[in-house]
């Protein structure tokens, strides 16, 4: 059996992204590195929705978050095999094997910093989009958006052996619910560069809007050189599925009701 620092290492070996698709530690060249620590010298964090508030608690956002958690936590116990077993691999896909991972895969993160930024994002736009919809709706929505998302990613890159796990692709498609449905909400965000950070409020068009751009960039980008560790393509499917379908999904006693 691993010990614990020796379990964290192995997630980070398999499967290290931002994103639902790991990142294959041995693609990454000294540029790439150097990349990745300049992505860390600033960023944006949004916490909530300072617009509004859920009228009852969100019961399926926060059930959503302890079933990653609790998967994320297997996978520190059970290790390396746990992941191969249940993470999605496009070649084995297109097979006809595993398809049950398209699903299981969403619940899963290769790190740390992976698992707590992706719950981060759930929670800030999730609250309110499951008031809109309602749970059940919302549950189904949540988990179709990241079906399409993973396929999506799949369809990409359907040669890869790399496996794909995350829950971003399903996240993508809140946040594409979300700005349709109230791009004028002030997202509460923590701006923060280097050791200064500050809190701030941003329209939800612009900083969900800006976000996507910067999907699409990057996901031709991954596609021109054939390589990259996150799933832009999940994000992108995800993303244009959430804002798509979102008012498909809204509780007939919420439609009309938006500012």
């Amino acid at each position: 059996m691993c010990s614990w620092s020796q379990k964290l290492q192995l997630r980070i070996d398999v499967v290290r992204s931002a994103s639902t698709i790991s990142e294959n530690r041995n693609h990454l060249g000294p540029e790439k590195r150097s990349k990745k620590k300049e992505k860390n010298m600033g960023g944006l964090i949004p916490l909530s929705d300072a617009t509004r508030r859920p009228v009852r608690f969100p019961a399926v956002t926060a059930l959503i978050v302890a079933v990653n958690v609790l998967v994320f936590l297997l996978e520190l116990a059970y290790g390396d095999a746990f992941v191969l077993r249940w993470s999605a691999i496009p070649t084995q896909i297109m097979s006809g094997h595993g398809w049950i991972t398209i699903l299981t895969a969403m619940f899963m993160h290769g790190s740390w910093s992976h698992i707590i930024g992706n719950m981060i994002f759930l929670w800030a736009f999730g609250p309110e989009m499951e008031d809109t919809m309602g749970r059940g709706r919302y549950l189904i929505f949540y988990l179709a958006g990241g079906l399409v998302a993973m396929l999506a990613q799949v369809l990409a890159d359907a040669h890869s052996t790399v496996p794909n796990l995350g829950a971003s692709g399903a996240i993508a498609a809140v946040m594409g619910g979300f700005i349709v449905t109230y791009p004028r909400d002030r997202i509460k965000s923590v701006l923060f560069i280097f050791v200064f950070f500050r809190v701030t409020f941003i329209p939800a068009a612009l900083l969900i809007g800006f976000w996507f751009l910067t999907q699409l960039v990057h996901a031709g980008a991954v596609a021109q050189v054939q390589t990259g560790g996150v799933a832009y393509m999940a994000h992108v499917g995800g993303f244009i599925f959430g804002a798509v379908t979102a008012r498909l999904f809204e509780s007939s006693s919420r439609a009309g009701a938006y500012d």
